[in-house]
């Protein structure tokens, strides 16, 4: 029941991470994603089968200490956002800034119901605010395909941000081999480190 409580927050968390990033660049100024349908936390709006139910199933059933996935991007022009200079990295940090939110929320919840709320409606908002401080860390690291390579990019001086517009251009014409790549190097030389600052922030988040 914990495991399935897990994989279903998990794929919660991801769509409403892609949904983030379609309000916000609705509130900028492209309709895309409102026009797609994609403004909604209905999960067949949004589910990859890959990528929000196979893959984090399986790192959720075999303890892995890494917790991601993904729904099918929400589309958008980025040459419709009313600002042009910070638009594309507004809308990308959105999605990331909503998992912190989330997190934010439930961890408190954590910290301070213990005298208001049944254990296991604490150990259900732990598992929300770890989840979700877990995916929005992790869509920060700045390689794409992920969403911190295009807030980093966002903010560069034009030219070198057309420097990392092209690499992510490569990179993404690559499919699903780019994302194998930075998993592989995320295994071998981010994970422990990463996985130790979450934790940490975890912990501190709860008053644990």
């Amino acid at each position: 029941m914990e495991i399935a409580l897990t994989v279903i927050v998990l794929i919660v968390s991801i769509i409403a991470h892609e949904v983030a990033h379609g309000y916000a660049a609705n509130a900028l100024g492209d309709p895309t994603a409102r026009l797609a349908g994609r403004l909604t936390m209905n999960p067949l709006s949004h589910i990859d089968p890959l990528g929000s139910v196979i893959i984090p199933s399986l790192l959720v059933f075999t303890g892995s200490p890494m917790l991601f996935g993904w729904a099918k991007p929400v589309p958008y022009n980025p040459y419709n956002l009313k600002n042009q200079r910070w638009g594309e990295a507004i809308v990308a940090v959105a999605g990331s800034a909503t998992n912190l939110l989330l997190a934010l929320f439930f961890g408190l919840i954590v910290r301070f119901g213990v005298d208001v709320f049944a254990p296991a409606t604490l150990s259900f908002a732990a598992t929300i605010a770890f989840v979700n401080l877990f995916l929005g860390l992790f869509n920060l690291i700045p390689f794409p395909p992920l969403d911190g390579f295009t807030v980093v990019r966002g903010i560069l001086p034009y030219k070198l941000a057309g420097d990392f517009q092209r690499f992510e251009t490569q990179m993404r014409s690559m499919g699903i081999m780019s994302l194998v790549l930075f998993l592989i190097v995320f295994s071998y030389v981010l994970a422990g480190p990463f996985s130790s600052l979450v934790s940490m922030l975890f912990r501190t988040l709860i008053g644990g």
